[in-house]
């Protein structure tokens, strides 16, 4: 059931319980929510979650909880997923959801929080506000990532944030051909290749020199790591091209890594290739919270970094 349908039957019902047709439980259970966090790695998660579950328990329905990121939530049934941590979170819940995503809320335990941008104290009145409409569901670009060893497909996953071809020792400067429909593009000689979603725009591609996209927009940043030739620049193109990219002579240790985690060791024989996913990874945003703003007060764009305490 879509979100928004869900969200009006939920005020039906809280209009009904002011005139005695609906028990109060039943109106508060109406949205189910399924909790998500890097418990694993930060257990100070878990104790903030179990504070907040009472104000959680107070205006939706728990549906079911992974703080490890190991369950399968392909058959989860619930309407949105509240998860807890930093950005490196949400990409986790992303990558779990896989082609099943669902809508969601996350909650900065982290530093920055790009995507992470409800505090703490704010859950439940964000809750609240969702349960009013006053929100905006964002879709959000995601990218696929394939790997070939000549006619066999070695590594097949889905992203959030970017795909990285990244040399390790002896640290030589690659040689890193790309291939855009099918059509040679051009050869970088550098460190390292990004290609970006708009979400990612933010991350490894930012602190490359790249340039930052509007996270719904459908497009990706190509950005080479410190390439040798100083006219060559990060590239803006279209979500809807097919992008391939071959390493003529690899290090031993050169990798393709998705979101931060390596995907697949590369040889000379591999061709990585990328394009928009099918699967939408959908953000929800409570009013107040606009594009700029978050940009203002994660980047210091004020005149100083400052971040949420």
């Amino acid at each position: 059931m879509h979100l928004m349908s869900l969200v009006r039957q939920l005020q039906t019902r809280w209009e009904n319980v002011e005139f005695g047709k609906t028990s109060m439980a039943e109106a508060k259970k109406l949205l189910k929510v399924f909790l998500l966090g890097s418990g694993d790695r930060r257990p100070q998660i878990l104790a903030e979650v179990e504070r907040l579950r009472p104000e959680i328990e107070s205006c939706v329905e728990i549906v079911g909880e992974d703080f490890s990121y190991q369950g399968d939530l392909s058959h989860v049934s619930a309407d949105i997923a509240i998860v807890f941590g930093g950005d490196g979170s949400i990409l986790r819940a992303a990558r779990q959801m896989g082609e099943r995503q669902i809508p969601v809320l996350g909650v900065n335990l982290g530093k920055l929080g790009f995507l992470a941008d409800i505090h703490p104290n704010q859950l439940k009145s964000a809750l609240q506000s969702i349960c009013e409409q006053k929100y905006e569901l964002i879709d959000h670009l995601m990218i696929r990532c394939q790997v070939f060893r000549g006619d066999a497909m070695v590594a097949d996953e889905i992203g959030l944030n970017e795909v990285a071809i990244l040399g390790g020792p002896p640290f030589d400067i690659q040689k890193i051909d790309l291939f855009v429909d099918q059509k040679h593009a051009t050869s970088y000689m550098c460190d390292g290749l990004i290609i970006s979603t708009p979400v990612g725009s933010t991350a490894h591609n930012l602190s490359a020199g790249g340039p930052i996209l509007r996270k719904n927009l459908q497009a990706f940043v190509i950005s080479p790591i410190s390439p040798h030739t100083l006219t060559v620049r990060p590239v803006v193109d279209t979500a809807d091209r097919i992008y391939e990219i071959v390493v003529s002579q690899p290090n031993d240790s050169t990798c393709v890594v998705l979101d931060g985690r390596p995907l697949s060791q590369l040889t000379s024989l591999d061709r990585v290739t990328i394009f928009r996913a099918k699967s939408v990874f959908q953000m929800i945003e409570i009013s107040g919270n606009d594009y700029y703003s978050t940009l203002r007060e994660k980047l210091g764009w004020n005149g100083q970094f400052q971040p949420r305490p």
